[in-house]
């Protein structure tokens, strides 16, 4: 559309010009269609920019030259096109074109008779083509930026819905795998008792009980959360963690608590309560005839540390599963760091994050 119309008012303004050019041949239909073979071929710019920049070009300048017809504003034609070639194909490459093309346009002036010092017209030839080249170039250099800043604000936007997935997974994970763990514990208790010893049997039923609530709890803050809700519960933190460490206790298992965690930055509180859940569920479902469970607390230069050992027998190196990646991830968000390893049969998970620094 573009080329159509810069076409139609070209020819337009030298039909005009004619009248005050009474000196000229007044526009016939070969002065159109040399005019319009000039102009039309910039519908194909972006895709050809530099074929129809030079057939522009010489079509404009012969017509110029020729001074035949009355002149007007035919080196509109070619500027758009030369605009075109250097936003697509850079300003070397324009600058060749453009440079060339002046150049044969200046020996043809010359071989015909011209002075050998272009005159006034081919000094603003020059300029008007090193104005181009130089606002394509700008324009350019404008639209880069601005599509680099596109594509990293798309890479964030990524990054960060990568982050919040793999935040509300390890979330969902943490409450799903500790509930079960506990509930399906419970329920291997119960149905071992039942007929014989029905008062423990009816005890496992109750954590059973008291274990779904509060991961039903947790779930539907979970959800709350997502739909962007108000009404959430309160965030995990250490201050909550005797109920972990009952139901722990609820399946058997000697729970010892060594130290206190003190007062932590909320992110620390909530990634060290996490871990502990994470901890004792893998002790639960994962252990190899464990009776103890040690947990220590720990603050040193600025580090708070908590460590989680059972007593298992036979315990191996595990290949990282859903719980030691987001333990990991959860410690390596705040700065910090976590291990799994293997210390005398059983298993240890120490988790180091720092306090000072924490958002």
């Amino acid at each position: 559309m573009t080329a159509v119309i810069a076409t139609l008012l070209v020819l337009a303004a030298h039909t005009g010009a004619a009248r005050w050019q009474p000196e000229t041949h007044r526009l016939d239909a070969f002065a159109y269609l040399w005019l319009a073979a000039a102009g039309l071929p910039l519908i194909v710019r972006r895709r050809f920019p530099l074929t129809v920049f030079l057939v522009s070009g010489v079509l404009a300048w012969a017509y110029f030259g020729v001074h035949y017809y009355a002149l007007g504003p035919v080196f509109v034609l070619p500027t758009i096109a030369l605009f075109v070639l250097t936003r697509v194909r850079g300003w070397v490459v324009a600058s060749i074109a453009a440079g060339s093309l002046i150049t044969a346009g200046w020996i043809a002036y010359v071989i015909t008779g011209g002075a050998l010092i272009p005159d006034m017209r081919g000094v603003v030839v020059l300029v008007l083509a090193s104005a181009v080249i130089g606002i394509g170039t700008a324009v350019q250099n404008r639209v880069a930026v601005i599509a680099a800043n596109r594509e990293r604000a798309s890479e964030q936007q990524q990054r960060m819905a990568e982050q919040e997935r793999l935040r509300i997974a390890r979330e969902v994970h943490d409450v799903v795998a500790h509930s079960l763990a506990m509930i399906n514990v419970q329920a291997g208790v119960a149905a071992h008792v039942a007929d014989r010893r029905p008062d423990q049997a009816k005890e496992a039923l109750i954590n059973i009980k008291e274990a779904s609530a509060s991961a039903l709890k947790d779930l539907r803050a979970t959800v709350a959360l997502l739909r962007g809700g108000e009404d959430r519960a309160p965030a995990p933190s250490l201050r909550q963690m005797s109920e972990l460490i009952e139901r722990a206790r609820a399946t058997g298992l000697d729970v010892r608590v060594h130290g206190e965690p003190g007062e932590l930055p909320a992110p620390v509180d909530g990634a060290a309560y996490r871990i502990l859940q994470e901890s004792l569920t893998n002790v639960v479902r994962h252990a190899n005839a464990p009776t103890k469970i040690d947990v220590h607390f720990g603050q040193q230069d600025l580090q708070f540390q908590l460590v989680v050992r059972d007593d298992g027998t036979g315990a191996v190196q595990p290949k990282p599963g859903h719980g030691l990646r987001g333990m990991g991830e959860r410690a390596a968000a705040l700065g910090g760091r976590l291990t799994a390893s293997v210390v005398d049969g059983g298993f240890e998970i120490k988790a180091e994050l720092p306090i000072e620094g924490a958002p």
